[in-house]
């Protein structure tokens, strides 16, 4: 077939024809293969022999274990009439008898085959039936033989079939076969529940009384269990009276849980009933079922789910809050979802959790299969209680934009070995264009590979797999296909195995355990039979694309397997054409693809097994190919109903004449807008839906179509238009009936307002009564013929000392509710008490999170003297009684209070006490419980004073419904007149407007919306409120324009004169005059007037002032009715400064007409105290001249002059008085010329050396300690010393005179104060001050303690060190290095000796000490002088001499050499 490949399958990853291909050619082969393996043996002859007949076990493929595949394969397992395994069967064959006695079990088994044995011997009339006889048995014991074999084998590979099944196509919940029946015993008798369970994998199964679980430890020889072959059993040994209770048991397996319950009672004989028990109550319908002696318990569900929304692929939590009243310790309810009424179980899509006291479901992932009405059912021992709310699941965003959406609920049905037929829902969504088809995918479990089914679109929703592999689990899921592209997969379906139903159903079974037992039964040989028709063939399902074929096995088929050929047959015409050549069919049916629309074919089917083929089926009818399921139609008349604010009530006629119907869609668009929005999801059977999420108060549009598994309905015609509010009913009924007072034949009855009203106000009361006489009431009658209003009537005409009951019901314009409960029963007696009677009709208004406004009305019998105040109780919800404390120390007489200091969050109640003279009276009835928290989008009353001065009370209210209505209230009294204020209502915003305010208008004003949850607000105007209002009412009726600054003056360029103010906001009519005393200004040549309306700036320029310009300036605003003025008074002193200012600053502006100094001459100091004379010039040229000048004479340009970037320098490095004068720079060129100068003479010279110290003397480091040999130095060190430096040593805070002793100098950089010879008299704190002129600057150094210690003793030392380096022993000179002197000559040497004390003087030769003698002659003369003298040397005189001094401060050397020389020996060498 040529052509292109459509789109949707190039675009999809997952098609592989080569994949299909290649998985079909191995089918293929596998049939191939046997076919021709079982044609090679079918010539083979076969036994006729009488056997044992054996149970197969269909499971387990006989054609593919057996090794003999002519004749049928018996399995030798035995079965029951379930079909479930229960033993093994072991053939008796003939044949010698040692063979057969060995498959007996006993003795006597053994003789009676023996008997039978001989018997049968017998009967053979020739030794050649005899030997065949033989021959037979010998070939049925190798058969046996080989049976063994393919048994064990096929064990083996039935173990492994099983691994290869998923698990979750064979796992079932459990289901109770027998459940367990309630019983009725005396006492000390014991008691047997029991029941059988199935499931699989088998349930765990508990025992539980009164949903307590039982511990049979726990309760030693009471309690008994047991469990054998799915058989549970609770045994109650000796039952007593405590035993009566409901047990329950539940089993349970990972695919679910399911319960049973079953009652015990227990009689005592007569006379023996202890009176200390309880007695059990009687169940009413009232209480519900009670369980226990007088427990009952009372359930509510609070903090409920509503109504929600969610989007495939996101997770969702529903949860209610469940209380339950007695709270037992260890007693829990029954928690249980259900969807759409069905009973929901814990899975990988749904998690449910129950907390003690909260349940909650979670819905892990969203698809379409999950959107229905969700309930939540609590189920206790006196009964049940249940809340539902819907969940919508919307399409998630489409991949491909325009695609359809995901199509939901796919389910296998019809699951065989050769196929699967896979059923979905189409969705709601075809994304704008009509949906071409689906395509079905499938997944083989434990893999994550998905194949794509089908080769084109089909448009069927139902569609049958083929290709499957026998024994294996699948999951399935679908995509729809439109033009625009492909949708989102739908959530998979659950695992299928591909095997027969009986296989399956075989499988779930429960198996009986091995007992041991081999079963024997008589086999009848067979020899291969060939296999009859096949019965009952017809056609189950056929549409265009495929057709599925049914029919039952033949009667005749022999013991082996059968397979099928399915055979068609175009209409008239008489050639059969087999269908699948290659591929025969297992099971009975069978899916035909790829025939021809519009033709008409028939069928038939054969059997085959190894025996041949056998006779054809009888054929089917004629049928043409083609959908024989048609669309429905369209739905009839669409009708929608008022529901809720944000939802309605739909309702259709049922398509007619709808086949297999599937369900309904509906669609709802805002009229005008034409966008057409899916309302469900999921299909929904009824013809009755209704439509959440709706807008409140728009209008909407409804149309509905069916579907069934061949497609959409077109659509119904549109509904009629209905807006979406809150629907009318009666009213809920009142309740809390209490007397307000009593005399000898009347009563005055309060009651509270029903908890709803019905959608709109009640418009009054009807009242009954009835007498009660010995506790038995009578007949109700009508108390009041027309309705009251208020919430409290006086019932007259009744009997004195009668009691009486009493009902009442609501009226609204919806009609007459249904009855209040009947009160409790009053005694009509005359009330003489003091105190007055309890006040009512307690109100709250006002609620905010941490204060409310509490009403009440009050009591209507007043006791002895009137009501002359009322006191306001307060208690947490769940406070016990003792917990009410007074709101009110002091009695308020209003009939209102603002309870104010409330905490966040928390629940409270109220009451209401009113007193007279006589004292406080009984307590008003308590309040419904308020949370103290303010809702979201809670609004304030605001007040508001118009342009014209009006003033207005202003409230706006987000929660309104259509039939809300805004009532004011002055202290808390609704305003009927109105003279004083006036009421204005638009849409969700009401205004009351004061007509004329004064003093008679104060007081608490509020509001409060009708048909809300409690919107409403106040505002109280006090005396001081009031005057605030009344000034600012005043300002808007004579508007003053305000001004963001006043008339202020500034000076421009060349000495213009600005007068300016700003106004805050001016219009496009504004005008403004300017006013000079008294004199209207206009534009001019003088006088230059602008006005910028945007900005609001106001301006008025001169040129110049004049002394006639000398007064008052007014700038006058008008802006409508609004006005204002700002002045400037320009006299006097003032007037001559901003003349002279505006003189100066002209002629500045000349001045910079040429060069000028933008910054005149002055000077800085750098870090390394130069001085810097520095100017600023603008407007410079090259022919410009900068000359500096000094006292009038002009300095040479030299390296210290500078210009750059517009500055010219002078630097003066070491700045001393020298350098004082009067510098001088001058700018000049054609344009002009201009001097700056600077005065550095006395004063200007002492400030310039004040900031030079200044720098020396922030550069000097703290004052430090160091010692010498005549005593203590402080110094300190400075980047720069001058000369003109001023310093001044300080010691305790006090000048330092310098002595002798000490003294201060200066050493470079270094600044110093010499102690000499210190004492501990000189410790205390010194100080160096620099003098700036300014303030000076200090440094401080403590030389005492440690310090001065430290200092001392380095001194010490190192005097000791200099005295010893001054008196130690030295040799001062006069001693040559080298003496060369000539033999017989006299050497005389002197050198000069110091040290005090005298040194010892030693004289040496060669390092060895010599004497003085005739010889060598040593003086030491004065103790100065020390002379070496030889009278005549020789040459023994040679040699190194050293004189050595000493004294006890050190001792020092002297050497000098001594070389002796003859004559001859120099003439010698001189040759």
């Amino acid at each position: 077939m040529s052509g292109s490949i459509p789109f949707y399958q190039k675009h999809h990853r997952h098609y592989d024809r080569g994949y299909r291909s290649r998985e079909t050619e191995s089918k293929v082969s596998q049939y191939q293969a046997s076919s021709r393996y079982a044609a090679g043996s079918s010539t083979s002859a076969t036994s006729r022999s009488t056997g044992l007949k054996v149970s197969s076990h269909s499971g387990l493929e006989a054609s593919r274990l057996s090794p003999m595949p002519k004749r049928a394969k018996p399995t030798y397992l035995a079965v029951d009439k379930e079909n479930q395994i229960i033993g093994y069967v072991v053939p008796i064959f003939r044949g010698s008898q040692e063979f057969a006695t060995g498959f007996s079990n006993t003795e006597e088994a053994r003789v009676r085959d023996t008997a039978a044995y001989m018997a049968r011997r017998d009967m053979f009339t020739s030794g050649l039936e005899m030997e065949r006889s033989e021959l037979i048995s010998r070939k049925e014991a190798m058969r046996e033989s080989a049976e063994r074999i393919s048994l064990n084998k096929r064990i083996h590979e039935h173990e492994e079939h099983f691994k290869r099944m998923n698990e979750d196509s064979l796992m079932h919940p459990p289901e109770f076969v027998i459940k367990p029946r309630s019983h009725t015993v005396w006492e000390k008798q014991c008691v047997r529940l029991h029941c059988t369970v199935s499931g699989w994998p088998d349930p765990r199964v508990i025992w539980y009384k009164n949903n307590v679980a039982i511990d049979p430890l726990a309760n030693a020889g009471k309690y008994k269990l047991e469990s054998r072959y799915n058989v549970h059993s609770l045994e109650i040994n000796r039952c007593d009276f405590d035993d009566t209770a409901q047990y329950r048991v539940s089993a349970m397996n990972s695919k679910g849980e399911l319960s049973a319950f079953a009652s015990v009672v227990v009689k005592r004989f007569k006379g023996e009933f202890d009176e200390s028990l309880p007695a059990p109550r009687r169940a009413s319908t009232e209480d519900g079922p009670v369980s226990e002696y007088g427990i009952t318990f009372q359930t509510h569900i609070v903090d409920k789910f509503g109504v929600s929304f969610g989007r495939e692929g996101e997770t969702m939590s529903l949860g209610c809050t469940v209380i339950i009243y007695p709270a037992l310790h260890r007693y829990q309810p029954e928690i249980q979802w259900y969807r759409d009424d069905v009973l929901l179980s814990p899975s990988k899509w749904n998690h449910m959790h129950w907390s003690g006291d909260r349940a909650t479901l979670t819905l892990t992932h969203l698809n379409k299969e999950d959107e229905g009405l969700y309930t939540l059912r609590v189920t206790t021992k006196s009964g049940y209680e249940t809340y539902s709310a819907y969940v919508f699941v919307r399409d998630a965003d489409a991949e491909v934009e325009g695609a359809p959406g995901a199509p939901l609920d796919v389910r296998c049905l019809d699951a065989n070995k050769d196929y699967i037929i896979v059923t979905w829902k189409q969705p709601a969504i075809d994304g704008g264009n009509s949906i071409l088809g689906y395509f079905v995918d499938r997944c083989e479990v434990g893999t994550t590979h998905w194949i794509q089914c089908n080769d084109t679109p089909v448009k069927f929703a139902r569609f049958p797999v083929t290709g499957l592999v026998e024994g294996r689990s699948y999951t399935f899921r679908v995509r729809a296909v439109n033009k625009s592209g492909m949708s989102r997969p739908s959530r998979v379906s659950e695992p299928v195995a591909a095997m027969d139903p009986a296989d399956r159903a075989r499988m779930r079974g429960t198996s009986a355990p091995w007992t041991g037992q081999i079963i024997v039964t008589e086999e009848e040989p067979a020899e291969g039979i060939v296999p009859g028709r096949p019965l009952d063939l017809q056609i189950t399902e056929a549409t265009k694309n495929y057709v599925v074929l049914s029919w039952k096995p033949p009667g005749e088929k022999g013991l082996e397997g059968v397979m099928y050929y399915v055979e068609k047959c175009v209409s008239g015409t008489d050639s059969w054409q087999r269908v699948n050549t290659e591929i025969p069919v297992k099971s009975p049916r069978f899916a035909l693809f790829d025939l021809a629309e519009g033709k008409s074919y028939s069928f038939r089917v054969r059997c085959c097994n190894s025996a041949g083929v056998g006779e054809p089926s009888d054929p089917t009818e004629a049928t043409t190919v083609g959908d024989k399921l048609d669309i429905p139609s369209a739905p009839g008349k669409v009708i929608p109903t008022r529901n809720t604010d944000t939802s309605v009530v739909v309702s259709w006629e049922a398509s007619r004449d709808a086949k297999e119907l599937v369900g309904y869609y509906i669609e709802g668009s805002v009229v005008g807008s034409n966008v057409w929005e899916p309302c469900n999801n999921k299909p929904v059977n009824a013809t009755r839906f209704i439509c959440h999420g709706l807008v409140t108060g728009e209008k909407y549009v409804f149309k509905v179509r069916a579907v069934n598994a061949a497609g959409l309905s077109q659509f119904s015609q549109e509904s009629e238009p209905v807006e979406v509010k809150a629907a009318i009913a009666s009213p809920t009924p009142p309740y809390g009936i209490t007397v307000l007072e009593c005399v000898r034949d009347a009563m005055v009855l309060a009651w509270k307002q029903p908890t709803f009203i019905g959608g709109a106000d009640i418009t009054g009361y009807f009242v009954d009564y009835r007498e009660v006489i010995d506790g038995v009431p009578g007949k109700w009658h009508e108390a009041n013929i027309k309705p009251v209003s208020e919430r409290a009537y006086r019932v007259s005409d009744l009997k004195e000392n009668r009691k009486y009951q009493f009902q009442v019901r609501a009226a609204n314009i919806a009609g007459v509710g249904i009855p209040s409960l009947p009160s409790d029963t009053f005694l009509c007696e005359e009330w003489t008490i003091a105190v007055p009677g309890p006040p009512y009709d307690l109100q709250i208004r006002e609620v905010r999170s941490d204060s409310l406004v509490l009403l009440w009305k009050p009591p209507v019998y007043q006791g002895r003297d009137p009501v002359n105040g009322f006191y306001v109780d307060i208690k947490e919800a769940d406070a016990p009684e003792e917990a009410w404390r007074g709101v009110n120390n002091k009695a308020t007489e209003k009939m209102f209070l603002k309870i104010k200091n409330l905490k966040e969050g928390e629940t409270f109640l109220f009451r209401v006490r009113a007193q007279n003279k006589a004292g406080v009276g009984k307590a008003s009835d308590v309040s419904e419980p308020v949370p103290a928290v303010t809702k979201p989008g809670t609004k304030e009353i605001v007040v508001d004073v118009d342009d014209d001065g009006i003033i207005s009370l202003n409230f706006e209210c987000c929660d309104m419904t259509p039939d809300s209505k805004f009532v004011w209230s002055k202290n808390y009294e609704e305003i009927t007149d109105s003279s004083r204020l006036t009421m204005e209502t638009k849409g969700n915003k009401s205004k009351a407007v004061f007509n004329r305010i004064g003093e008679e208008d104060i007081g608490v004003y509020s509001c409060l919306v009708t048909h809300t949850d409690g919107a409403s607000s106040s505002y109280t105007l006090s005396e001081e409120e009031l005057k605030r209002l009344l000034e600012i009412s005043h300002d808007h009726k004579f508007p003053i324009i305000p001004l963001k600054s006043e008339l202020a003056v500034e000076l421009l360029e060349k000495g213009k004169v600005r007068f300016w103010l700003q106004a805050a906001q001016m219009s496009a009519n504004s005008k403004v005059d300017y006013v000079f005393n008294d004199n209207l200004l206009s534009q001019g040549e003088k006088y230059k007037m602008n006005f910028d309306k945007n900005t609001g700036v106001i301006e008025m320029v001169m040129e110049s002032l004049t002394p006639a310009d000398e007064g008052t300036f007014t700038f006058q605003l008008h802006d409508g009715k609004a006005t204002n003025q700002s002045s400037l008074v320009l006299i006097g002193d003032v007037f001559k400064e901003l003349q002279k200012e505006s003189e100066f600053q002209r002629k500045e502006w000349f001045r910079k007409q040429g060069p000028h100094f933008i910054e005149y001459l002055g000077y800085e100091v750098t870090p390394e105290c130069c001085v810097v004379l520095k100017c600023k010039v603008g407007n410079m040229k090259k022919e410009t001249s900068a000359l500096w000048y000094k006292d009038g004479r002009e300095i040479k340009a030299d390296e210290h002059l500078g210009f750059t970037e517009g500055v010219l320098k002078l630097e003066i490095a070491q700045i001393s008085k020298k350098d004082s004068g009067v510098y001088e720079v001058v700018l000049k060129d054609d344009r002009g010329k201009d001097t700056s100068t600077l005065n550095l003479t006395d004063q200007g010279f002492k400030d310039l050396m004040n900031e030079v110290f200044s720098f020396i003397a922030n550069s000097s480091t703290p004052l430090k300690i160091t010692s010498t040999d005549e005593g203590i130095r402080l110094y300190t060190f400075v980047s720069y010393y001058n000369d003109l430096l001023q310093v001044t040593w300080h010691y305790k805070d006090s000048a330092i005179a310098f002595s002798d002793r000490i003294k201060s100098g200066v050493v470079g950089e270094q600044l110093w104060l010499q102690i000499t010879e210190p004492t501990e008299k000189d410790m205390g704190k010194y100080a160096i001050e620099f003098n700036d002129g300014k303030g000076g600057l200090r440094r401080t150094v403590e030389l005492s303690g440690q310090a001065f210690d430290d200092a001392f003793a380095e001194f010490n030392r190192l005097k000791a060190a200099a005295i010893a380096e001054r008196n130690r022993a030295r040799v001062a000179g006069g001693l040559p290095d080298v003496v060369t002197i000539q033999e017989g000559k006299a050497l005389n040497l002197t050198c000069n000796i110091s040290g005090d004390p005298v040194p010892e003087v030693t004289w040496l030769k060669n390092d060895r000490e010599i004497t003085s003698d005739d010889h060598c002659i040593l003086k030491f003369a004065s103790g100065k002088f020390a002379s070496f003298t030889i009278t005549a040397v020789n040459t023994s005189d040679s040699g190194k001499y050293s004189i050595l001094v000493k004294n006890k401060y050190g001792t020092e050397s002297g050497d000098f050499t001594v070389s002796v020389f003859i004559p001859e020996e120099a003439g010698g060498k001189k040759k």
